[in-house]
């Protein structure tokens, strides 16, 4: 009876033994495997804090924190994009109605998109989706039916209609390059700014003062195109010079070295890579000389993927005498293979 006992009570001590051993491992692997809150940053705006770094509120809204480059991808209540806010620049892509762009002229391709570029106040930093100048543009904004970059930028290309101002002067239609040059391999020359196309002086905040040659009117050049549309049509500021500082610079150069806003990817003298980084609005950057290097000498407007998949810009080039989205000269894509795809190097979202 004593040996029985004693054998009960062994087995008593390792059953207790046993269970403290599985509440014990319990909870060093619900300890392992809970997330971080910190590794989950997305908020809504507009109400209290909740757990898993998330607050929810009227708005519907969901801002999710993005890297490659740094932004905040802004969600409804439905799962559905609202806007790209990219940290450092203004300029917003935000999802409204579908439009096509096309010019069939020159191209047989077409590019529809949900996105609308727009032009916010101020540079985004993370964390503004709480500020009310944020909330009361984004409202605005998504109602905002008026020409957006992309629109205007369609207002250059070949046969668009002119538009005048109240004093009869021209602002947009179809844009030249430039002048004739038969010394120039390309047959026109650059250097034919938004002020040229206007026909205007102009003195930027830098200091820099302009006057328009005569035979530049209504030419715009690479880099001339893009000031034209989100400086002087959009209110972008400006500079007048190719050095760092508040604005767009002049060359595409400059713009693409140390202009504003944030670089996409780093010019190696390479093809650029990361084209998903890529949204409509960007300005790319590319090489156009005989023999490619890392020399940047040309710009344009990225689109976003036409019908055929691929992904095209629109740029005012010399060889077809303004700005286009057409094929000729070379199909203007950054993808798959031929002159433009090769020579393209970096991009900026300003």
């Amino acid at each position: 009876m004593k040996l029985w006992a004693h054998f009960r009570r062994r087995v008593v001590l390792l059953n207790i033994a046993g269970f403290m051993l599985l509440v014990l491992t319990a909870a060093i692997t619900y300890v392992a495997v809970r997330p971080n809150p910190d590794d989950q940053p997305e908020i809504t705006l507009g109400g209290a804090g909740a757990a898993g770094g998330r607050t929810s509120g009227p708005s519907g809204y969901t801002y999710q924190r993005s890297k490659e480059p740094d932004r905040t991808e802004i969600i409804d209540s439905s799962g559905q994009p609202v806007a790209v806010m990219t940290d450092g620049a203004r300029t917003v892509q935000i999802y409204g109605p579908t439009r096509t762009f096309e010019e069939p002229t020159f191209t047989s391709a077409k590019v529809d998109t949900q996105v609308w570029v727009r032009i916010a106040p101020q540079p985004w930093r993370a964390g503004a989706e709480t500020q009310a100048w944020f909330v009361d543009w984004l409202s605005a904004a998504r109602q905002d039916r008026s020409p957006d970059v992309l629109a205007i930028a369609f207002e250059y290309v070949d046969e668009a209609p002119a538009k005048k101002n109240n004093d009869g002067q021209q602002y947009a239609g179809d844009a030249s390059f430039g002048p004739p040059d038969p010394a120039d391999p390309d047959g026109r020359q650059e250097r034919s700014d938004f002020y040229d196309y206007l026909g205007v002086s102009w003195t930027f905040p830098d200091g820099k003062s302009e006057t328009p040659e005569p035979q530049r009117k209504l030419a715009l050049d690479c880099s001339g195109y893009l000031r034209m549309v989100y400086g002087h049509r959009l209110g972008y500021p400006l500079r007048g010079t190719n050095t760092p500082g508040e604005g767009l610079p002049r060359r595409a150069y400059a713009m693409a070295e140390f202009g504003p806003g944030a670089q996409l990817m780093p010019n190696s003298g390479q093809r650029a890579r990361a084209i998903d980084r890529l949204l409509p609005g960007d300005l790319v950057f590319l090489n156009a000389q005989p023999v490619p290097n890392d020399q940047i000498d040309h710009s344009g407007i990225y689109l976003g993927l036409d019908d055929g998949g691929h992904h095209r810009f629109i740029s005012s080039r010399s060889q077809t005498d303004g700005p286009t989205m057409g094929d000729l000269s070379g199909a203007p894509l950054l993808d798959g293979s031929g002159y433009w795809p090769d020579r393209w190097l970096t991009a900026r979202r300003i």
